[in-house]
C-alpha cells in the first residue's frame, strides 16, 4: 500500500498555493476592471435609483472579498489538514518501528541459540542422527529508512517461522543475521529447507529491496566437530558479538 510522504504533500501544498494565487489575481483583475466601470455609472452619471445601484455595486465588491477570503481560507484549511496528516504518518511509523522491534527482541536471541545449538549437537552426537544449521545473512537496500528496516527484518522472520516444523527453532542472533536449528534433518533435506524460505521471503524481497543470503550446514556432511560449526556461526557474526558463545559449545 502505498503511502503520502512530506515531500507529496510539500509538492501537493504548493500547487495548491499557486492555483490560489492565480485564482484570487484572476478575480482581482476581473472584479477590479468591472467596478472600475461600474463606478462612473453609479456615482458619477447615476441612471435611475442611485441607492439601488450603489447597493448592487457595494454588494458586487463584497462578493468579491468575500470570494478572495474563501481561497484563502481554503488554503489556510489546506495546510493545517497536512500538518495533522503528517501528524499521523509519524506516528503511524513511530508504531510501525516500535512494532517491528518489539517482534524482534521477543524473538530468542544467541545466548539462547548456542544453548540450543549445544544440546541438539550432543543429541546428534550420542544418536548418530544429522543436524543441520540455516544461516541467514540479510542486506537491506542502501535508501531504506529505519522503519522499512526494521519491518523488512521483521516481515523475514515471520515468513520464516510459518515453513518451519514445531521441532526446528530460529534464532536472531544479531542485527541482520538468523540461525534456523534443524534437528535430524540431513544436507537434502536442509537445502530444501532454505530453498523453501527462499520463496516464503520473496514478498519480503520485492516490498523492501531486501536480498537474503541462506546457507544450510550439516553435521556430519559439512563438519564433524560443534568447533566447525561454531566457527562457522562466528563468521556470520559481527566482530564484537562473535566470541560470545558459551564454552559448553567448544567443550563438546
Amino acid at each position: 500500500m502505498a503511502t503520502i510522504d512530506r515531500q507529496q504533500l510539500d509538492r501537493i501544498e504548493r500547487r495548491g498555493w499557486q492555483l490560489t494565487v492565480f485564482s484570487a489575481v484572476f478575480v482581482v483583475v476581473l472584479a477590479g476592471g468591472l467596478a472600475t466601470f461600474m463606478y462612473p455609472l453609479v456615482f458619477v452619471h447615476p441612471e435611475g435609483n442611485k441607492w439601488t445601484l450603489r447597493v448592487a455595486f457595494f454588494g458586487f465588491c463584497a462578493l468579491a472579498l468575500l470570494f478572495l477570503t474563501y481561497l484563502f481560507d481554503q488554503q489556510r484549511t489546506f495546510h493545517q489538514l497536512k500538518l495533522q496528516l503528517l501528524e499521523e504518518l509519524e506516528r503511524n511509523l513511530t508504531l510501525q518501528i516500535q512494532a517491528s522491534d518489539d517482534l524482534l527482541k521477543s524473538m530468542p536471541d544467541k545466548n539462547h541459540f548456542w544453548d540450543r545449538l549445544t544440546m541438539e549437537f550432543r543429541r546428534a552426537l550420542s544418536m548418530q542422527r544429522n543436524l543441520s544449521l540455516v544461516l541467514v545473512k540479510t542486506k537491506v537496500a542502501a535508501k531504506s529508512s529505519q522503519a522499512d528496516q526494521k519491518a523488512a527484518l521483521s516481515d523475514a522472520a515471520k515468513a520464516m517461522s510459518r515453513k518451519l516444523r514445531p521441532t526446528d527453532s530460529i534464532y536472531h542472533l544479531s542485527e541482520d543475521v538468523f540461525g534456523i536449528v534443524l534437528p535430524e534433518t540431513d544436507t537434502l533435506n536442509a537445502k530444501r529447507v532454505a530453498l523453501r524460505l527462499q520463496e516464503e521471503l520473496q514478498p519480503v524481497r520485492a516490498k523492501f529491496g531486501t536480498s537474503f543470503d541462506l546457507t544450510a550446514h550439516n553435521y556430519p556432511s559439512h563438519v564433524k566437530s560443534s568447533h566447525e560449526l561454531e566457527d562457522i556461526v562466528k563468521s556470520m557474526l559481527p566482530e564484537k558479538e562473535e566470541w560470545e558463545a558459551p564454552a559448553e559449545v567448544s567443550a563438546v
